[in-house]
């Protein structure tokens, strides 16, 4: 009986792993066909054109975008930002968590634009009220993010850029969550080790965000390793794979 489940054990081991490693091993592979590509430093960030003039948008408006990350860090990872305009305003404006400067970075880029030639892809959406009503609650929590001080950016485990952005949505209860390449988007960035899910409706542990496990509404089941997510999603029916992401149903919500 020992033997029969050490056998299954190890299967169980050789599956996992494989799910982890056959997933970045494509990715890998599909960014050395096309390296080196582009300077990074020179790539194209102007606007991808996702968003409509603001003085064309008289309601309240929240995005928050993703778009991989730079150089050979996009084979595993996105950056996200988030993007609001309260009602009758002039113009957006778009938050980064960056490695340089102040991190918190207000406006150093357009909204919409392109991260460094790689286009963003929508996370969340909303507009009118409940944007409106949002807004605030995203304000507060940028302005007392506790990791905002020179020096606090770390890019792994983090705080990161996805740090950021979940503990902005969290606090803001958008009910989303972030792609499973968002590495960073589990790290502890309120300290605690097991606490609520980033959309609310479940729970997250999480060894310091080496080691995590993510069960809710919004997220389904996820199993973070090094940061690399491993999950399904119910709810909006899709597998999620390390350095890939989601097969199945879109993560948008509007």
């Amino acid at each position: 009986m020992s033997n029969s489940r050490a056998g299954r054990g190890r299967r169980l081991s050789v599956l996992l792993l494989l799910l982890f490693a056959l997933p970045i091993g494509w990715s890998a592979g599909h960014y050395a066909m096309g390296y080196p590509g582009p300077d990074w430093s020179t790539a194209g960030r102007a606007s991808a054109g996702l968003l409509a003039p603001a003085a064309e948008t008289p309601q309240a408006v929240i995005r928050v975008y993703a778009a991989r990350t730079v150089r050979w860090r996009g084979i595993f990872a996105t950056h996200t930002w988030i993007v609001v305009k309260e009602a009758g305003a002039a113009r957006y404006d778009r938050f980064d968590y960056t490695a340089w400067g102040e991190p918190i970075r207000t406006n150093g880029f357009v909204a919409d634009g392109r991260w460094f030639g790689r286009d963003p892809e929508l996370v969340f959406a909303a507009d009118g009220e409940s944007a409106a009503a949002a807004i605030p609650k995203i304000r507060a929590a940028i302005a007392g993010y506790v990791h905002a001080n020179r020096g606090d950016y770390r890019a792994w485990p983090g705080p990161n850029s996805n740090t950021f952005v979940a503990a902005v949505m969290a606090a803001a209860d958008l009910g989303a969550s972030l792609p499973p390449t968002a590495i960073g988007k589990d790290f502890p960035h309120d300290g605690r080790w097991i606490g609520p899910a980033t959309a609310g409706l479940g729970f997250r542990a999480t060894l310091g965000g080496y080691l995590g496990l993510t069960v809710g509404w919004y997220e389904g089941v996820e199993v973070s390793v090094l940061g690399a997510v491993l999950g399904i999603d119910v709810r909006r029916p899709a597998i999620k794979l390390p350095a890939i992401g989601r097969i199945g149903m879109g993560e948008s919500f509007v």
